[in-house]
């Protein structure tokens, strides 16, 4: 199960009543994202448009789809989310591997603490 917030719904009912509706050929009635062909949309299909995209972008970073995933939980555990909500979302069965997101977290939390203790603005 994974939480989907209004807006998403919003931008999926947009693409099943406007887009979707063009790509159906043959027998694709029962599945939900289509190809340009009408088929099922592959996961290395995706991955592989991500990365171009995210190519283009010029963001200095490389990646696919697992790029979005590993910013969701960083984001999510930096603005105050509890790791075992963030483990639940990512369908971890075991904390461990869900604790190396807390590792970009505690990079931000030391570089807060040396940009703000007080210690650095004595002289």
């Amino acid at each position: 199960m994974i939480p989907i917030g209004d807006r998403d719904i919003l931008w999926i009912e947009t693409y099943k009543t406007q887009v979707r509706p063009l790509l159906v050929i043959g027998n694709s009635y029962n599945l939900l994202f289509l190809s340009h062909k009408g088929d099922a949309m592959g996961a290395s299909w995706l991955s592989r448009k991500v990365a171009k995209y995210i190519d283009e972008a010029s963001i200095g970073k490389t990646g696919s789809c697992h790029l979005f995933r590993h910013t969701m939980a960083t984001l999510m555990l930096e603005n105050g989310a509890d790791i075992h909500y963030i483990q639940a979302m990512l369908n971890h069965a075991k904390l461990d591997t869900t604790q190396i997101y807390t590792q970009v977290g505690i990079q931000k939390l030391k570089d807060i603490h040396t940009a703000t203790h007080p210690a650095k603005h004595k002289s």
